[in-house]
């Protein structure tokens, strides 16, 4: 996630160096095409005003429909910030003094913050056993028997409430209200996974990219009878704001992967860990997610 306002020289050339060449190259070919070999074919002004007005329109569905995808994750790892706390406050506050309390409640909010990890390395698509760490060596093997590891942790959980029923450290009201959050934890891997595995229609990626080459061509066309030589430039620029709008918004079309504008997963994982760990008033405390280029961006 970008933590600065502005963005700097270095990330707008890294977004968009490409694309520049290309549309550069285009324009100029354009240019040379019009003027040399089919100088009677005319582009009225109007066609290309009609194409810019549509391709705003076009654009601008597409990145909100990105945005919303972005948002809606971030209400959802929002959500599971809030409910992890509550998980370890209900577990610590509710359950009865005994013997076996410490062990159980320790147990399953440590393996809540690998059902934390595993569900970051699932949605992200990598090889990561990070979460295994906060599990016993038999509970790992178990889950990783599982398609789902995130929703077999769950299944852990599930039975160390009913552990915990049975051993009459909780009453039902008590029972139900844990096993609630639980049902959140559940719906929150939902959702996310919803997201993560909807593919944003090709179509409306591809005719978009399309069409703005198209107007690309058309603006260095129209403009090159004016203008001359500065039609390329002049197409160029054209262009960049174009696609530069649409890259943005294809940027957080996926808001899980591994990059600077999409949902800091890394960075939540660790806090409620932190924050997990201080509740169990452990001695070892993990520091914050860093940074990265210079206080730009957090994954």
């Amino acid at each position: 996630m970008l933590l600065k306002q502005n963005l700097t020289l270095y990330r707008i050339v890294k977004l968009t160096w490409k694309v520049d060449l290309i549309m550069i190259s285009l324009c100029a070919l354009a240019y040379y095409v019009d003027i040399y070999l089919t100088p009677q074919v005319h582009i009225p002004a109007m066609v290309t005003t009609l194409m810019g007005t549509a391709m705003a329109f076009f654009i601008a569905f597409n990145n909100n429909q990105a945005y919303s995808r972005w948002w809606e994750a971030r209400i959802i790892w929002g959500g599971i910030v809030n409910d992890s706390r509550s998980w370890a406050r209900h577990l610590l506050s509710y359950t009865s003094d005994d013997e076996n309390k410490t062990v159980l409640v320790r147990r399953m909010i440590l393996r809540h913050i690998g059902f934390l990890y595993a569900l970051k390395t699932s949605l992200r698509k990598v090889h990561d056993d990070e979460f295994k760490k906060f599990l016993s060596e038999e509970e790992a093997k178990k889950v990783k028997s599982f398609a789902n590891v995130p929703s077999a942790i769950l299944d852990l959980q599930a039975d160390d409430i009913q552990r915990l029923s049975d051993l009459q450290l909780i009453d039902g009201f008590r029972f139900m209200q844990i096993s609630g959050v639980l049902q959140n934890f559940c719906d929150h891997m939902g959702k996310s996974e919803r997201i993560n595995n909807t593919v944003f229609p090709t179509n409306y990626i591809y005719f978009t990219r399309l069409f703005i080459w198209l107007l690309v061509v058309c603006v260095t066309v129209t403009a090159s009878e004016n203008v001359g030589p500065w039609a390329i430039p002049l197409g160029w620029v054209l262009g960049f704001v174009f696609h530069t709008t649409h890259i943005s918004g294809m940027a957080i079309m996926n808001p899980f992967e591994i990059a600077p504008e999409c949902v800091p997963l890394n960075s939540i994982t660790r806090n409620i860990e932190i924050n997990l760990l201080q509740m169990l008033g452990e001695s070892k405390i993990p520091a914050p997610e860093p940074t990265m280029h210079g206080g730009e961006y957090i994954l």
